[in-house]
């Protein structure tokens, strides 16, 4: 039987069992969304990690905007900044392991966005050969492990 990447122990906490290539990935994933976030947030990619509230009503929509968008945008680069700190540790406490689901959450929205996926197309849809492969890899992994955590995080069936 295949040890699953990650499992809840008897102490409470998350063991991680992830190749030095997982951890490469996991790594690097983080500066390539800050970098995003540090910039144009208009960028058609971020669009689904700020979702329009009044799309229909401009100025309801930049008051909206100016209420929660920085609240938002902390709470995205703190996960980014967790999974960054944490990527080498054998183990996670559970709050960490919340920040990962985070931090793979926005990052999939982002590859998704790009990717142009919708629910009628999968990343098992492309061709591996697309141009933009290195990315529908990288979602494709983030989405696996992120079920993975879920899993993981999901109370025993009683």
């Amino acid at each position: 039987m295949v040890r699953p990447p990650i499992e809840r122990t008897v102490e409470g906490d998350f063991r991680l069992d992830l190749s030095s290539d997982e951890r490469d990935l996991l790594r690097g994933l983080p500066a390539q969304l800050r970098s995003l976030l540090d910039g144009d947030l208009d960028d058609p990619s971020l669009r689904r990690l700020f979702p329009p509230a009044h799309e229909e009503d401009a100025e309801a929509e930049a008051g909206y905007q100016c209420l929660v968008r920085d609240e938002l945008l902390a709470g995205r680069r703190e996960a980014l900044q967790v999974l960054e700190g944490t990527v080498d540790r054998e183990r996670l406490r559970e709050e960490e392991l919340h920040a990962w689901l985070r931090a793979f959450n926005d990052l999939r929205l982002v590859f998704g966005t790009r990717l142009g996926l919708t629910d009628e197309i999968s990343a098992r849809d492309l061709d591996p050969h697309h141009p933009q492969a290195q990315e529908l890899t990288a979602y494709a992994y983030l989405t696996w492990l992120q079920q993975e955590l879920l899993r993981a995080v999901a109370p025993e069936p009683s």
